[in-house]
């Protein structure tokens, strides 16, 4: 007689969570997000970079791994089965993928295995391969490189810096076989796959052809002879699935190829479309404008972008919120007491004018030997004047960029605020301010991580397509330029625009002080 019993119900589906982790120069961070995009947990790892020698900036890469998996612990290991669940996320939640960014471009050298043979060498901040674009600028060109490459040789390109290691570091050189950069060493750990994003590729320049989506085979050679250089794919795309189990994540997870940190940053702000620019407030200020095609600019960065058929022109000065971090630890004041003091200040910071260049300068000035500078000080002058001209600086230096971005051919229809700067409002305000642009700053400004994961939600997406940030993270602010201050500060950044050439021959003699053979310490 057949059972008069109803079926079994199935089992509901586990709710899909998303980790997302991103290697910063002053911290890696770690974000748990929900699949409708609310963020669930967060966590941080502070660190600091090495610099062994003037305009040297390095970095253990082994810290990037042992800080992922810490993060990985506090955010998800009571995901991990039979263990008990915390309140602040759904009892049937488990991570459906993980999203990884960092930093760049960076150049770590290691092995046939993976094995680091040396520090990181850091993204733009380390100028120490002056001599290497010199010459690569001689032997191939340098409008050759620019009109190839999408972006001239400089501090930030990777290619000088490999050269550097060939020849300063031969021994090192010899037993190099990979180029990782932070994300590509992070999905490398987590997969035992050795890939590499076109994004990053396209700030390897002379190795990395934008046009043909391909390493250059002749320029490569040349610069990097010896080394199994990664196949490409794009920051979404799958590495490879986890190895083994990690904290609360599964082992078989899927992990993104990942992606340069800004770019990242991008994606999560949903500044991703023709018109868009992100301003990232972090240690270093930094631009990205997606345009319709490719654009070549002497002193901006044109590379490829996060998604398939994107381009982009970029920018990056190289402090901004390093400057702010100098300034309290030389004051001994926290953040708080700083801005109040800097509110009181009031525009033109009691007739201060910084320039924020504490450590060279990227674009569009492009001179590792620049150097700060402050005009105007008196005996009545204060900590807060010091630190309201210091924000101003970082907002003159970001309408450098954006006018040089203009100049070559950018349409900027819309700014899209992100990063720790954005948390109070005065330091947007003041860029708003001196650029005359409004600003959108989105409901979650977390960072690269929050980027991360959401091009980890497209790996396990339904339809297979990228998630919808818009609807993840909408605007909920506008910052709006101040109207009657413009005249004021188009003044004063005519004043910023004289005080480099002014003092850039002083600056440079004094970039090369060597003490005195002899002088007491």
């Amino acid at each position: 007689m057949p059972s008069s019993s109803a079926p079994s119900a199935s089992p509901a589906a586990p709710v899909r969570g998303f980790l997302g982790v991103d290697v910063g120069t002053s911290s890696t961070k770690g974000v748990l997000v929900g699949p409708d995009g609310a963020i669930l947990r967060t966590a941080a790892r502070t660190h600091d970079v090495a610099r062994p020698s003037p305009g040297h900036v390095e970095m253990d890469a082994e810290i990037w791994w042992a800080e992922l998996r810490s993060l990985a612990e506090e955010l998800t290991a009571d995901l991990a089965p039979g263990a008990a669940r915390g309140a602040d996320v759904p009892a049937d939640l488990e991570v459906a993928a993980v999203g990884v960014s960092g930093m760049g471009p960076c150049v770590l050298l290691t092995d046939e295995e993976g094995t680091p043979l040396r520090p990181a060498i850091l993204y733009g901040v380390d100028t120490r391969a002056g001599e290497q674009v010199a010459r690569l600028d001689a032997e191939l060109g340098r409008e050759a490189i620019l009109d190839a490459c999408g972006s001239a040789l400089s501090s930030q390109a990777a290619g000088p810096k490999i050269a550097w290691v060939r020849e300063r570091e031969p021994d090192v050189y010899a037993r190099s076989r990979r180029l990782l950069m932070p994300a590509s060493f992070l999905a490398l750990r987590l997969t035992g796959e050795y890939v590499l994003d076109h994004h990053s590729a396209s700030q390897c320049t002379p190795l990395y052809d934008p046009a043909g989506l391909r390493w250059h085979p002749e320029w490569a050679a040349l610069v990097a002879p010896g080394l199994e250089l990664p196949p490409l794919r794009w920051p979404g795309d799958a590495a490879g699935v986890t190895r083994e189990p990690l904290a609360g994540v599964p082992a078989g997870t899927p992990v993104t190829t990942g992606t340069i940190d800004a770019w990242s940053e991008a994606v999560s702000v949903d500044a991703q479309h023709v018109g868009d620019l992100m301003l990232m407030y972090g240690t270093t200020m930094f631009l990205v404008a997606t345009v319709p095609e490719p654009l070549r600019s002497p002193t901006l960065w044109g590379t490829v972008g996060a998604y398939p058929g994107t381009h982009s022109l970029a920018g990056g000065m190289a402090t901004s919120g390093a400057i702010t971090s100098w300034l309290r630890d030389l004051t001994g004041a926290d953040y708080p007491d700083l801005l109040a003091e800097a509110e009181a200040s009031g525009p033109g910071a009691g007739g201060l004018l910084v320039l924020p260049y504490f450590a060279g300068e990227r674009t569009p000035v492009q001179d590792p030997d620049a150097r700060g500078a402050v005009l105007g000080l008196t005996l009545t002058h204060t900590r807060g004047d010091l630190y309201r001209a210091a924000l101003e600086a970082t907002a003159y230096g970001v309408r450098h960029n954006v006018e040089t971005m203009r100049d070559a051919g950018a349409t900027i229809d819309r700014v899209v605020a992100v990063g720790g700067g954005t948390q109070g409002d005065l330091w947007t305000r003041i860029v708003s301010d001196v650029t005359g642009l409004p600003q959108m700053i989105p409901a979650r400004t977390v960072g690269a991580a929050y980027g991360a994961a959401a091009l980890a939600a497209g790996l396990v997406s339904p339809d297979g397509r990228p998630v919808d940030v818009a609807a993840w993270n909408p605007p909920v602010v506008v910052r709006e330029p101040d109207p009657d201050l413009r005249a004021f500060y188009d003044e004063r950044y005519r004043l910023y625009r004289d005080l480099y050439p002014a003092t850039r021959d002083v600056a440079h003699a004094l970039a090369h002080h060597r003490r005195p053979e002899g002088a007491a310490s």
